[in-house]
């Protein structure tokens, strides 16, 4: 059976991309709203004199001048629906209309081409209603040709019409987008692409797998002309038949089980199953780089089930995986899930690079085999800083540490473990040889109890350990308060909370405060007046202590005796 795109051998055959270019409004994939706009200004006599077409390659910027210009010059027009048959569609149709001029912006883009351009634009079209030039890829024409280009794009002849289409409006003048109507082409719809190329198939007289053309259409990232080129090469690389298999092995990609059966390891932390299935994948000729692109499309997928995002946002996985990647996300967590992605990419990256690229996927598959569940310990973390009872979530996987005690005592000392007591209790002395106890700060284990009446105390205590100038700033304090757990609002005048609230300064107040009390806080500096009935207690700093010790008579007779100076002050 002879398909439509067969030829005699040695004939011009044309490839599908051109062969199904769309001919109308109508049969224009995806880009809908272009297609309404645009047959909206030919039936209301509102066609521009000028018009932008952006948008990413091949989503059908030139089709669309295409079809609009034969809608303008088709000889039952101007119309929204061209017949395709008169002489003028049919010479559009070929890129053979002489009123119709299709210009690359990239190999005419200079001062001398704009000039032509312009002498001809006051020359009458042959045979049809309008000329129509259609300047390809015009953010590569010169900044002079631009400008050569303003007046006419203004105020053009009647006849003329100017269409642009670009893959890169941000390098085209200001001066030339305001003078043009623009309309953003977006990328299409997988489904959308899903169905075309299904029709493309039949035409050709080629049954398909839907599962093999669907990881095409997700392939192409909304681009229609790269899947059809991508449906072109596996037509000549299939015999009447596209499989699943056909589309791996043209493209180098491994199955989808196998990626299954990786992730699935990583998710498990089998880095032995997981190193064992990447093999299996390259010896069956999968590339490196394909594999690891792979794998960063089904990690991105888990990360979309995790965020909440539907099936139709998949790209590598089929929808039809959405119930069970969503399980492994969850096994996984959202934080391991960011860690391995970003593991990959960083691999990736290095891959252009070096000629070991085998290597690195396997370094990069351990390493994500051995990340702990982030999710819990970013938790632990948080709860540390809050003075919160810490526990593990129990989202965990099973290799993961166990929660440490919920309840930590006040000024608990970390003790090593003693030999088993005369009344041992089985059951907690074979949980001690089995839990890997999870590392707590010291400040939460050795934490003072703070409260308001000791507050000031401990303040106090904190700045006479310093010998810098935080602690002359911080000293003129007017009141102090905890204002939330593990928050200390100290109030001070306009001037020394300026100086407070340098980082430097906080950050030396907030570690020398730890310190002290064991406890990590926040410290808050606010503007506020100083309570008229509380007389206050003035802090004795280091740093006051030498200058009132300079003063001294024994002492000043010293320095000067010695050529001595102060270096510390210690309490006896």
């Amino acid at each position: 059976m002879k398909s439509p795109g067969d030829a005699p051998l040695g004939s011009t055959y044309q490839v599908v991309a051109r062969r199904y270019r769309p001919q109308s409004f109508d049969t224009l994939v995806g880009q809908s709203q272009v297609a309404t706009a645009l047959s909206n200004a030919i039936n209301t006599n509102r066609v521009g004199h000028a018009y932008l077409f952006t948008g990413a390659r091949g989503v059908g910027k030139t089709s669309s001048a295409r079809i609009f210009a034969k809608c303008l010059n088709c000889e039952t027009g101007p119309t929204e629906t061209p017949c395709g048959n008169c002489e003028a569609c049919l010479a559009v149709n070929d890129g053979q209309d002489v009123d119709v001029l299709e210009i690359d912006g990239a190999s005419n883009r200079g001062i001398d081409e704009i000039r032509e351009l312009r002498s001809n634009v006051n020359v009458r079209p042959s045979r049809s209603k309008f000329k129509i030039y259609i300047i390809d890829e015009v953010h590569m024409l010169t900044t002079q040709a631009f400008n050569a280009l303003l007046k006419t794009l203004e105020e053009p002849p009647s006849h003329v019409k100017f269409i642009f289409c670009t893959t890169d409006p941000e390098k085209i003048p200001i001066t030339v987008l305001s003078r043009c109507q623009r309309f953003d082409f977006a990328p299409v719809e997988a489904d959308s692409i899903f169905k075309r190329l299904m029709e493309i198939c039949e035409k050709e007289g080629f049954t398909a797998e839907p599962d093999a053309i669907s990881l095409l259409a997700r392939r192409a990232n909304g681009s229609m002309r790269d899947s059809q080129s991508l449906l072109e090469q596996l037509l000549s690389f299939c015999h009447q038949s596209i499989t699943m298999q056909d589309v791996n092995q043209m493209l180098g990609t491994a199955d989808i089980g196998r990626i299954k059966s990786v992730v699935g390891a990583i998710v498990d932390r089998n880095a032995k199953a997981a190193l064992e299935s990447f093999s299996i994948a390259i010896s069956e000729g999968v590339e490196c780089g394909q594999m690891g692109e792979q794998l960063v499309g089904y990690l991105r997928d888990m990360l979309i089930s995790l965020t909440g995002c539907g099936k139709e946002h998949f790209l590598l996985a089929q929808p039809t995986d959405y119930d069970e990647i969503a399980a492994q996300g969850q096994r996984l967590g959202l934080e391991t899930t960011l860690a391995c992605l970003q593991i990959f990419d960083e691999s990736l990256t290095r891959l252009r690079t070096s000629s070991h690229s085998r290597v690195l996927l396997e370094m990069a598959i351990i390493r994500c085999c051995q990340l702990e569940h982030l999710d819990s310990i970013s938790a632990l973390i948080e709860a540390a800083r809050e003075g919160l009872p810490l526990t593990v979530n129990a989202a965990a996987t099973d290799n993961q540490p166990p929660a440490p005690p919920a309840k930590i005592a006040p000024n608990a000392q970390t003790k090593e473990i003693q030999p088993t007591p005369k009344n041992p209790q089985p059951k907690a002395e074979t949980k001690k040889k089995e839990v890997r106890r999870t590392e707590i700060p010291p400040s939460v284990e050795s934490a003072v109890e703070i409260n308001p009446a000791n507050i000031e105390g401990y303040w106090l205590k904190t700045l006479e350990q310093l010998e810098d100038i935080a602690a002359d700033y911080a000293g003129n304090y007017l009141s102090l308060a905890i204002s939330a757990p593990n928050c200390l609002a100290v109030t001070l005048d306009s001037f020394y909370k300026e100086k407070c609230e340098n980082p430097a300064v906080k950050s030396t107040l907030e570690r020398a405060f730890e310190e002290t009390t064991t406890r990590r806080f926040r410290i808050d500096f606010v503007t506020g007046a100083k309570p008229a009935a509380k007389v206050q207690a003035k802090p004795t700093t280091k740093r006051q202590q030498m200058r009132d010790l300079e003063n001294h008579p024994l002492v000043r007779k010293a320095i000067d005796s010695f050529d001595g100076e102060i270096l510390d002050v210690r309490k006896t």
